[in-house]
């Protein structure tokens, strides 16, 4: 065990700075190139936007020294009609990894969760992070079995934007959607 001790805070303004070092890491672990300042505009602007939860670990004697955040997006449940908390983003520096700050982190995270009235905390990780998978499981959350997720990712703008336009926009008979759609 490392000789520290740490405290977990919600983000004020002035911690966005504090908190971007370690975001642009958390990008190049999943495979982006460092861009301080872009992880630092990014995190301001859902910030000011109120569009995201940022919570830290820090020093305790040292507010300045961060170890590491989680970043949750509010959305919601259609079915149980609650709000609903996508846990987007935790990351501990290396260094002081294995010592509870994700554990305590998860812990807040989940506090503010009930807090908010949500009906829950939801996620995903890489297929390689084994470490993070075990480490859900054993915070409780549960490995989804019933659904299976899809995504649809813009990898490039499109080759004739009036050209998608014109079939967002166009009427289809019941025919031609049953023939593009069979």
């Amino acid at each position: 065990m490392k000789n520290f001790q740490f405290k977990i805070k919600e983000a004020e303004l002035t911690d966005i700075s504090l908190i971007a070092p370690l975001f642009d890491q958390y990008r190049i672990f999943y495979g982006q190139k460092s861009f301080l300042s872009g992880a630092g505009a990014f995190l301001m602007e859902r910030f000011q936007n109120q569009e995201s939860y940022l919570f830290f670990a820090h020093d305790f004697n040292d507010p300045k020294i961060v170890f590491g955040f989680t970043q949750l997006y509010p959305t919601f449940s259609s079915v149980s009609m609650k709000p609903l908390l996508i846990l987007n983003d935790l990351f501990v520096d290396e260094p002081f990894r294995k010592e509870g700050i994700a554990f305590a982190l998860l812990t807040r995270a989940k506090e503010f969760a009930r807090n908010q009235n949500a009906k829950g905390l939801t996620l995903s990780t890489a297929l390689e992070n084994s470490n993070a998978q075990k480490l859900y499981q054993k915070f409780g959350f549960q490995k989804e079995e019933e659904f299976i997720s899809f995504h649809y990712f813009f990898t490039q703008e499109p080759e004739d934007p009036a050209e998608e336009t014109e079939i967002i926009n166009h009427q289809f008979s019941k025919d031609t959607f049953n023939q593009l759609f069979k």
